[in-house]
């Protein structure tokens, strides 16, 4: 438990690591980016998620390891949307065509103002200006994480704008339940009967399809890596969860076969964003030395549907003056067998 420096930003800012522990687990936060940048399993040797050791690898190289994604989470084709007859348009640093994450300079890529910390707990807090990305509003973000028993990871994000906008707060943690070289045999449940097709710039085609007799059926635990006719399959994918938040319910399960590691999942929002890791392949390396390739690790990020705003039929992602947009999720550890 405790703060330590762990660098300086690209305006001459001091970015801090928060340690945090509770429940059997350890947490390792950065102010920049909200990130959780390492956390541990008591009686489990590896990281559970992938994390980097320099502030200059998060800047040059991470591929949103662990970060706090906003302000409007995964992607708005063309980064263009209206609200009420007035058209915005936000920053497209995706291949430059599409609105990824925020922006290049998205919640995750800024630092966060420390509010309280505790021995199992931390809030940061974010402002983000009328105009920033290209987002209408002047709004306010605060990240909670808590560490509580029974090994939860309790994350709640709460969100105000001064204008109508648009909003959607992710924690984008790659997890490898055992530290092996790829997740590929990891196992995953995903409690969802519909997903997402997506087009070429990968922003769904606005139609829900069922899971039922695809690669994309994981309504029963099957392994994380599939090959179709020897190559990976690609899953970056919204699996559809409901059509609105709802009260917080389980919705995921991961384990592994060679760990014990079983990790739940728990959140009230529409849908959950599976990403297998196909495009990681960093430079540097991160916890431990690993090297992190294709495939080294997974991501189940808690959302609103992708490109929401722009497809009526989708769930509502628009913010209004005098409302709190509330998400949380749990990511649930034990060691089992």
């Amino acid at each position: 438990m405790g703060t330590e420096f762990f660098g300086t930003g690209p305006a001459g800012e001091p970015v801090l690591q928060l340690v945090i522990e509770g429940g059997g687990l350890t947490a390792s936060i950065l102010t920049w980016g909200a990130i959780i940048q390492d956390l541990r399993l008591e009686g489990h040797a590896a990281p559970l998620v992938l994390g980097l050791n320099r502030l200059e690898d998060y800047l040059a190289h991470s591929p949103y390891f662990g970060a706090t994604v906003g302000r409007y989470a995964n992607r708005v084709a063309r980064g263009r949307f209206s609200i009420d007859g007035q058209d915005f348009e936000l920053d497209r640093n995706d291949n430059d065509k599409t609105h990824l994450h925020g922006g290049r300079a998205g919640f995750g890529a800024r630092n966060w103002e420390i509010v309280d910390q505790g021995p199992s707990h931390v809030t940061l807090r974010i402002e983000e200006a009328d105009g920033h990305m290209g987002y209408p509003g002047n709004c306010v973000t605060t990240c909670v994480y808590r560490l509580l028993p029974d090994g939860v990871l309790n994350i709640v994000y709460e969100t105000v704008s001064d204008q109508p906008t648009i909003a959607n707060v992710c924690q984008h943690s790659y997890f490898n339940l055992d530290g092996s070289a790829t997740a590929d045999a990891q196992m995953l449940s995903i409690a969802a009967d519909g997903y997402l097709p997506i087009d070429s710039d990968l922003i769904p085609v606005g139609r829900i399809a069922d899971v039922a007799g695809t690669p994309f059926d994981f309504r029963t635990m099957k392994p994380v890596g599939l090959k179709v006719e020897g190559q990976p399959f690609i899953y970056d994918h919204n699996y559809c969860l409901s059509s609105d938040r709802v009260a917080k319910r389980a919705v995921a399960h991961a384990m592994s076969p060679t760990s014990g590691v079983h990790m739940r999942m728990a959140t009230t929002e529409p849908g959950v964003q599976f990403y297998a890791g196909a495009g990681i392949g960093v430079p540097v390396t991160g916890l431990e030395g690993r090297i992190y390739g294709p495939f080294a690790g997974f991501c189940l990020e808690a959302q609103v549907w992708p490109d929401s705003m722009n497809q009526p039929q989708f769930p509502n992602a628009v913010l209004m003056p005098g409302d709190v947009l509330r998400q949380e999720t749990d990511y649930i550890f034990s060691i089992e067998g």
